[in-house]
This record gives structure tokens, C-alpha cells and sequence, in this order.
């Protein structure tokens, strides 16, 4: 079927056929299943790991577990600089092909993959290789999937259009944890626990004598998710066959107007390039702090923090991504009329300002035990030279002095603390009440020393932390299964979950089109890409090991929130000034050459 010519701005400002809406909801749904993938391995990355990584000695493993988190969050803008510039020279439909291609191949090979008990070493690194092919694909995935939207759209609608793009990376989260509670549900319910193997393939024993057991979904139930994804492949390949290419590329073809070195001409010289930088501190970095706060680091929160088990963490999580997604429409739409700058500003702005306050209040309605605690005083005396700055993305540094021993238990056991200096004292000391405690330095000591010392600081300190209120589960949140939440501690869990959801929807519902707004057709793919996944892969994907540093350091489970504020509230000032308004209006059909 012919395409409507949508270089016209007559036709441009008319309705979409229906064919072009078919296409452009089909690109939605391929978007979604590429989102679906690589969200698998974040949501599972600690059972994958013991398959693949605890046999080795920890140095090694410390590696793998590093390179594994640089796949999922660094090596995006690469592929965003590979996918957009094959983007700008071959064209949208192909290059959307490759992109789902290596993301569905790679998930579907992890699934297959030998864990390390079976190829050794290969397997390890076979996995990273994987994850690796999986980050560069996402990293072409979002700009291919905004801009082909956008240049089908018509002119007055495309906020509207690119909005389904934007719920594409929640839904595709939501149909991971469906799919994780769903499997894991059967196969744990219909299977028996499995042998925990050590390094070399024997079971691992208890001191009792009788073998470590695991879930089954552990031992080899989470493979299904993956493997299941060679159905979405198949059924995203069979779309995006059946796409037109965007009609400003074949234009701009047509027109030899194409450019020949997009990335050269996107960011090698400052009129471009300024575009970029402005993009990213002025809109996409602010965006990525308020969309990973208000989805994972709510659901990080919630689970390590206010102490909720991670089954009714994902079920509250879940509820708030169906009730909060068309928001993403809502404001997309909103922004055809009044504007992409100021609904993303705002949302900016108002999650700086209400972050405090709705967290706190989640901990009061997750745990009020916990939250009720948390008013107790605790102190830490340490010499401030023992003390780090525990920023540790990968889970695996280890902190051996005193200090931050002390520090990074009291932050894993949710403790509000105040520090205080001495800079004669030797070891760190912990005082709950009327109890003080003595801390130890894992690095000066050795053997049955260290084992003594630990053991003693250990349990004081649980048996002071049960005493202030600390480890009481009697009023935790607690969903039996995925329709329970219908008593009023739950549906106010949800509803706040919801609301850190709309926020996402502000930020990140006209962010697509507004990127699409600020480049030319020549160097859009490659030209709004990098931005977006520098925003979001690096400052987004780093937000819940900083936010957790950040608490360590201060003694305040909250002040990791100050990340995420402070990054916003950058976006609002720099964006406000710098990024252009009125970019709805924009012609993107107009002469780029």
C-alpha cells in the first residue's frame, strides 16, 4: 500500500491511516520485546550469576560481575554511535532489522548457554559477549524506534505517536516481571529443590551433614524467559518486515541529501555538537534520574531498604506500572499542545520537590516498625581517615576498615545514624540506645582474630538493632499472590508507587519527540542516540549504587535521594534556559540539506 506523501503539510496535519497506524503501533510492539529482553538479566542477574560467576575465586569474579554491569549501562551509547550512524546511511526499517536481530538471538543464547559447571571459563565469558551484543543493540533500538514514529506521524500528533515508543520500556519491564513471577511460580510449585554445586560440580553440604538445596526456578527454571523470547523475535521480525521505510529518509534519498558521515557531521563541530551537550544536561539527564528513581530505584527501595520480600515488591511495582502507563500517552499528547520543554521541566521540578517526603512515606506505609525506629538514635564515632566513600555499582568491593564496616551495615539494616568525628579514635563504635558497639578492621586483622571480632560485632549489633525496633516484620507488606492488594496498607503502597510513575510519564512521555525536534533528518538517528543513552545508561543506570554511597556516607537511608534532586533540578536550570521552546511547531519535513 502507498504511503501518503508526509512531506506535504497538508497531509501532515490530517489523520493517520490506518496503515501508517498499524506501522507505527507494530514498531511500538517490536520496541517492547527488545526492552523485555534486556530487562531479563537485570531482574535476574543474582540467580544468573551463581550460575556463571560464584564458582570463581573473587577477584575473577569481581571482574565478570563488573563487565556484566559495563554491558547493560555503558556500552549503550556505543551502540547508539554504531545503529545511528548505519541509521543516517542505510536507513530506518534495515537498521530497526539488525537491531531486534542481535537483542533476540543474544537473549535466546542465554537461555541456551552452559552454565560454568558444565564449559568452565567459555561460559562466562560467552555470557558477557552476549550481554555485551545486548546493550549495543538497545543502544540503537530507542533512537531507530523515535525517530521512524516521529517521521510517520503527522506534524500536529507526533508528541501523541511517539508517546506509544515511550511506554514501551515499562511495559516491556512489566511483561518481565509477569513473566518471572509466572514461571517461577510453576516451576518451583510443580518441581523439587536442586543441589547448590560448588566450584567443582559437587554438592555443596550443610554442617549437618545434608546437601544445600535451591529453588528450581534457580537451578534451571530461569532459563525459560529466555528461551521464550525466540517466540517474541520471531514475531517482531515478521513486523518489521512488513514496514515502510520513513518517508523523510526516503525524501531526503531521493534528494541525495543524505549524509555521508553522520557522526562526524552530529558531533565534530560545535553548531551540532552543542545540540547534544544541551540535550543531555538540559533535558535527557534530569529525565533518566526521575524515570530510573520512580522504576527501579523505587522497586531497589522497597526491597532493600524498607525490607518488603521481593515477590510483593514486584507485585506492588507491577500494579503501579499498569495503573501509572498512560500517563506516558497523556502527557505525549498534552505536549502537541502546549509544548515537549515545559511538561518534562515540570516533572523534573516536582520530583525534586515531593522525593522526600513520598519515600518517607513509603517506608511509614511499607514498615511501620522500621519507620517508627528510624526516630531512635544511633551514633557512630570514627576517625574520619578510616572512613571511604562506599560507591560500589558491581556489589563486589569490599570495605575493610572499621568505619565503613560499621557504616555499611548500619546502611544495609536501614538505620538512620549521626556521625561523629574523633580523629583519635582507633575503631569505629556504634551506640543504640545504651548499647555500644566495637567495630573491627577486616584488614589488620586475620584468622580466629578476625572470625572473633566479626562474630562479636556482628551479633551485638543485631541483638541491639531487635531491641530498637529494627528487624520487627509483624507490619511489613506482604502480597500472597498477584491480586492481593486489596487492604488499605496495599492499595496506598501501590497508589504511591503510582504516583512516582506519573512522574516518569511527565519526563519521559514527550522526550522522544522533542529529541527528534532538535536535529535535521540527516543526522536525527545518530544525532539524538548518543544523548539519550548517555542520559540514561549513565546517569539513569548508576543512580541506585550512588544513592546507596550517598546514604552510607551521610547516615540518612534518604539522602540518596539528593542524586536524583540534584540532577533534576540541573535539567530544570540548564533547560530552561538553553533548550529551545516551541519545537511542537516544528517542520521536521523541512529542506536539511
Amino acid at each position: 500500500m502507498a504511503m501518503t506523501d508526509l512531506s506535504d503539510p497538508n497531509a501532515r496535519s490530517r489523520p493517520m491511516t490506518g496503515e501508517e497506524r498499524k506501522v507505527i503501533l507494530a514498531s511500538s510492539a517490536g520496541t517492547i520485546f527488545e526492552w523485555y529482553d534486556f530487562y531479563l538479566y537485570g531482574s535476574l542477574a543474582a540467580i544468573i550469576g551463581a550460575q556463571f560467576f560464584t564458582p570463581f575465586p573473587e577477584s575473577t569474579r569481581n571482574v565478570f560481575a563488573l563487565l556484566a554491569f559495563a554491558a547493560g549501562f555503558i556500552v549503550r551509547p556505543f551502540g547508539a554511535l554504531v545503529f545511528g550512524m548505519l541509521g543516517d546511511i542505510v536507513g530506518r526499517k534495515y537498521t530497526f532489522l539488525m537491531t531486534i536481530l542481535i537483542m533476540g538471538l543474544s537473549t535466546f543464547f542465554v537461555g541456551l548457554l552452559p552454565s560454568y559447571f558444565s564449559w568452565g571459563v567459555a561460559a562466562p565469558v560467552i555470557l558477557i559477549i552476549l550481554r555485551m551484543l545486548q546493550g549495543l543493540a538497545l543502544g540503537g533500538e530507542y533512537g531507530g524506534a523515535a525517530v521512524y514514529v516521529a517521521e510517520h506521524a503527522p506534524q500536529n500528533r507526533r508528541g501523541y505517536y511517539t508517546s506509544f515508543i515511550q511506554t514501551t520500556a515499562t511495559l516491556g519491564l512489566l511483561l518481565s516481571l509477569i513473566v518471572i513471577l509466572m514461571v517461577q511460580g510453576y516451576v518451583n510449585g510443580n518441581y523439587p529443590d536442586q543441589p547448590v554445586l560448588d566450584a567443582a560440580g559437587a554438592a555443596v553440604m550443610n554442617a549437618d551433614g545434608t546437601p544445600s538445596m535451591q529453588k528450581a526456578f534457580n537451578a534451571w527454571g530461569w532459563r525459560i524467559p529466555f528461551l521464550g523470547s525466540i517466540f517474541l523475535l520471531l514475531i517482531s521480525l515478521y513486523i518489521r518486515l512488513t514496514m515502510n521505510e520513513s518517508p523523510a529518509f526516503k525524501k531526503m534519498k531521493e534528494e541525495g541529501a543524505a549524509s555521508k558521515a553522520p557522526l562526524r557531521e552530529a558531533f565534530g563541530n560545535w553548531k551540532n555538537g552543542k545540540i547534544a551537550l544541551i540535550a543531555l544536561l538540559g533535558l535527557t539527564a534530569g529525565q533518566a534520574v526521575v524515570w530510573y528513581s520512580g522504576q527501579f530505584y523505587a522497586l531497589f527501595f522497597i526491597q532493600n531498604i524498607v525490607k518488603v520480600d521481593s515477590f510483593s515488591a514486584n507485585v506492588f511495582v507491577a500494579w503501579s506500572l499498569i495503573l501509572g502507563t498512560g500517563g506516558f500517552i497523556f502527557f505525549g499528547s498534552l505536549s502537541d499542545k502546549i509544548g515537549r520543554k515545559p511538561i518534562i521541566l515540570a516533572g523534573c521540578l516536582i520530583a525534586a520537590l515531593t522525593y522526600f517526603p513520598v519515600f518517607s512515606f513509603l517506608t511509614q506505609t511499607a514498615n511501620p516498625a522500621l519507620h517508627a525506629a528510624q526516630s531512635k538514635e544511633v551514633i557512630v564515632t570514627v576517625n574520619p581517615a578510616d572512613c571511604s566513600f562506599q560507591f560500589n555499582p558491581t556489589g563486589t568491593v569490599k570495605f575493610t576498615n572499621s568505619c565503613d564496616i560499621a557504616k555499611a551495615q548500619l546502611s544495609r539494616a536501614s538505620v538512620n545514624y549521626t556521625t561523629v568525628e574523633d580523629a583519635a579514635a582507633t575503631n569505629a563504635t556504634v551506640k543504640i540506645g545504651d548499647t555500644v558497639l566495637t567495630s573491627y578492621d577486616a584488614a589488620v586483622l586475620t584468622g580466629d582474630e578476625l572470625a572473633a571480632a566479626k562474630k562479636t560485632f556482628d551479633t551485638g549489633l543485631a541483638d541491639a538493632l531487635k531491641a530498637a525496633g529494627y528487624t520487627d516484620t509483624t507490619t511489613v507488606a506482604k502480597a500472597e499472590h498477584f491480586f492481593d492488594i486489596f487492604t488499605g496498607q496495599k492499595i496506598t503502597i501501590v497508589l504511591t508507587l503510582t504516583y512516582l510513575i506519573i512522574l516518569v510519564t511527565m519526563v519521559y512521555g514527550p522526550i522522544a519527540a522533542m529529541l527528534v525536534e532538535l536535529y535535521p533528518t540527516r543526522i536525527r538517528y545518530s544525532g539524538l542516540s548518543l544523548p539519550y543513552h548517555i542520559g540514561n545508561g549513565w546517569f539513569g543506570g548508576l543512580l541506585p549504587a550512588t544513592a546507596f554511597a550517598i546514604s552510607a556516607q551521610t547516615g540518612n537511608i534518604y539522602s540518596g535521594l539528593w542524586y536524583a534532586i540534584v540532577v533534576a533540578l540541573m535539567t530544570v536550570v540548564i533547560g530552561a534556559i538553553f533548550v529551545p521552546g516551541g519545537t511542537h511547531k516544528k517542520n521536521i519535513f523541512a529542506d536539511d540539506k
